[in-house]
């Protein structure tokens, strides 16, 4: 299991458009600053209980007009994340490259750009760095059971490292076949009841799954999922545009999509082959090489070079205008970006000010060259 928190900003006044300069992003007392604010944001988030809703208004007045940032209820719920999230994959990436060992304060430096661009939602999973990480995120892997289950202690070991309460969100990491779906939810409910997380989500369940999972909680009185994570991008558009909507409209379950550059696919670096300094050189990722170098990796590129043509039209990079196409969707709540320096991250923000370009003009251009709308019931272009 995954565990992700809503970092809720409560009156903390965000720098105006290039206030944080690239002398700013790296030196040490911004990354200090930064750690001083994501514990001051959460240890108000714990004390004010019930009554953080509230000042969501407080974040989306003071940030979005200076950066952009959008923030939407994550599903039907109350919980109001900023449209771009950051995901912490990137720290995987980062320790593969060595980079955290030599450079510890990249992560920091990272998520200081993140917040200062209006970002509140941070995404975390101990798989991702075994571990080893800055106090100011969440490490973890749970596992299923009851009430004094590895679930239970594993999730208050995280909110120990964390030195917090509570998580605003906690992922359920794929389905466990060999558990019933009553335990899994009572589980859930179980920690939310208990104070650790105030909502519970699923990450890769199937449809299907999910509807069992809000079925279960109604039928014992006990609490549903609120949204699900799920991959989205340019090439993987079947599960987030016929199959989620469903149960958005019915149930109230949004997304959290994440990948929206598809491992690296979508930026266009691998359009003459794979590059050495690249993810897909390196052996973990030999997965990632093989679809590239495939038939349909050879085709993908063809696509992506026309698409350049599309964001070259509207002043963009390509990645920005895949991000920005994610979040045209209006059951997308959040897209997680990561990236492994301060520059990819900084233009990857810049998708928010692509958002409003997104017409329908321009997503049926979109969709005429990939070629893969699925069929759906609805029509998500704004």
């Amino acid at each position: 299991m995954q565990v992700s928190f809503a970092c809720t900003d409560h009156g903390l006044k965000a720098p105006r458009n290039g206030e944080h300069s690239k002398q700013n992003a790296t030196s040490p007392n911004t990354t200090s600053h930064a750690r001083a604010r994501f514990r001051t944001v959460a240890l108000i988030a714990r004390s004010l209980g019930s009554f953080t809703h509230r000042y969501h208004h407080n974040l989306k007045e003071s940030t979005a007009k200076q950066t952009g940032m959008k923030y939407r209820n994550l599903g039907k719920s109350g919980l109001r994340v900023s449209c771009l999230g950051l995901g912490e994959y990137i720290y995987l990436q980062l320790r593969i490259q060595k980079k955290i060992h030599k450079h510890p304060s990249v992560a920091e430096q990272l998520m200081t750009i993140a917040y200062e661009s209006g970002v509140n939602l941070f995404d975390t999973a101990e798989v991702y760095s075994t571990g080893k990480r800055s106090s100011l995120v969440i490490t973890t892997k749970l596992y299923w059971g009851g009430n004094n289950s590895p679930l239970n202690l594993g999730l208050k070991s995280s909110l120990q490292r964390m030195q917090l309460e509570y998580v605003d969100v906690v992922f359920a990491n794929r389905t466990d076949s060999n558990t019933p779906m009553e335990e899994i939810v009572r589980a859930m409910t179980h920690v939310i009841n208990q104070g650790m997380a105030m909502y519970w989500g699923t990450s890769r369940w199937s449809a299907m799954e999910i509807m069992e999972a809000y079925s279960v909680a109604r039928q014992f009185n006990l609490i549903p999922p609120v949204c699900e994570q799920a991959e989205y991008n340019f090439f993987q558009r079947e599960k987030v545009e016929t199959q989620l909507p469903e149960l958005y409209h019915k149930i109230g379950v949004g997304v959290v999509s994440w990948s929206p550059l598809a491992c690296g696919i979508i930026t266009g670096k691998y359009e003459n082959g794979i590059p050495e300094s690249s993810r897909a050189a390196m052996k973990p990722y030999q997965w990632l090489r093989e679809k590239i170098m495939s038939e349909d990796g050879r085709k993908q590129q063809a696509k992506l070079k026309e698409l350049t043509h599309i964001a070259e039209k509207l002043g963009c990079t390509l990645p920005q205008l895949a991000i920005a196409w994610c979040l045209r969707n209006e059951g997308v709540s959040s897209v997680l970006i990561g990236s492994s320096n301060p520059v990819q991250l900084t233009e990857n923000l810049g998708a928010i000010q692509v958002i409003p370009k997104i017409t329908t003009g321009i997503a049926s251009e979109v969709d005429h060259l990939l070629g893969n709308r699925p069929h759906s019931k609805k029509d998500f272009h704004h």
